[in-house]
């Protein structure tokens, strides 16, 4: 079946503004819902793009929403929680696990066969995080949908590129202070271009040989995230003296990251930096995947003063 009109759930996100674009560019509809259209009015001017105002964790809205689609796209996730509970708090399990599910039931219902699901690489019912365990239980309903709908699940490493809250957020700090304190600069990222990531969704849509599926995305190189925050340091030219925490120390700092209305940084990120998030040996990848190295984008965007970075910058919030 060619996938002519898409649903495309938590796409005024990061990851979504690249599907958007891409979607946009091969000539497909896409429905992006939002709760406060005024913020994401930027998508809108691309073709093809609509942008209704709703709230998709009320089932009988996402029922509706779906009908006269091709295909479901679900990007919707959370990184911070305001509450802790085991396995997860009911931020986690609303976003990761009972959305899932509602979106699940309104395929069923609407005859939408098509679901392509956003999971997080180590995700795990018994993860060490409330993250990751949300992730893998939300991960797991997707994929026991399989037979009655046609889904595919994709696993992303940390994802990089421009609007990313990753080597952005480290550049943005870096600038500013004297002294960078850092925790758990020993765990090990395999950090994906967002870009390559729109491309795996877009390219599995109407790809049947990815029905039933559950692949990684990684890029080509390994890193600690030391020596990531040491090159965002080098990109943005800053002097401040990188220093590493204890354990300790580590969840301390990030305990009061989390009090801020905004957090950079929780406990439970660091609990989900306890196992690497690096490709497993022998995992599948999407057919003809080769992935971006990271030295070949970061210092477009990371370096915006640059006259590179700015026509990026631009081409990107143009949809080029």
């Amino acid at each position: 079946m060619a996938i002519k009109k898409v649903l495309l759930l938590g796409g005024s996100g990061f990851v979504g503004t690249y599907i958007v674009n891409r979607l946009s560019q091969r000539g497909i509809e896409v429905t992006v819902p939002t709760r406060r259209r005024e913020r994401t009015k930027a998508l809108i001017i691309q073709p093809g793009v609509t942008m209704p105002e709703a709230d998709i964790r009320c089932e009988k809205t996402l029922t509706e929403l779906m009908r006269g689609h091709d295909a479901v796209i679900n990007l919707v996730g959370i990184l911070h929680s305001r509450d802790v509970s085991l396995p997860y708090s009911r931020d986690f399990a609303e976003a990761h696990v009972e959305l899932p599910k509602k979106i699940v039931a309104a395929c069923k219902a609407t005859g939408v066969r098509r679901l392509v699901h956003m999971s997080a690489l180590n995700a795990d019912a018994k993860g060490p995080s409330e993250y990751l365990r949300s992730k893998g239980d939300g991960e797991a309903i997707v994929l026991a949908a399989q037979g009655e709908l046609d889904v595919t699940v994709f696993r992303p490493s940390v994802i990089f590129g421009l609007g990313d809250s990753f080597l952005s957020m480290f550049a943005t700090v870096l600038k500013k202070v004297p002294f960078f304190p850092l925790g758990f600069g020993h765990a090990r990222f395999q950090p994906v271009w967002a870009a390559d990531v729109a491309d795996a969704f877009v390219d599995s849509l109407d790809d049947v040989n990815t029905y039933g599926q559950a692949y990684e995305l990684v890029g080509p190189k390994v890193y600690t995230l030391r020596e990531l925050v040491e090159y965002a340091k080098e990109l943005t030219g800053s002097t401040a003296t990188v220093i590493p925490l204890s354990e300790g120390w580590a969840y301390l700092q990030a305990g009061l990251m989390w009090l801020a209305p905004n957090p950079m940084l929780s406990p439970d990120n660091l609990r989900s930096m306890e196992k690497d998030s690096v490709g497993t040996p022998g995992a599948i990848a999407p057919a003809d995947w080769q992935p971006t190295a990271l030295e070949s984008i970061a210092p477009s965007y990371i370096a915006l003063n640059t006259p590179k970075g700015k026509l990026d910058s631009f081409r990107f919030r143009a949809g080029r």
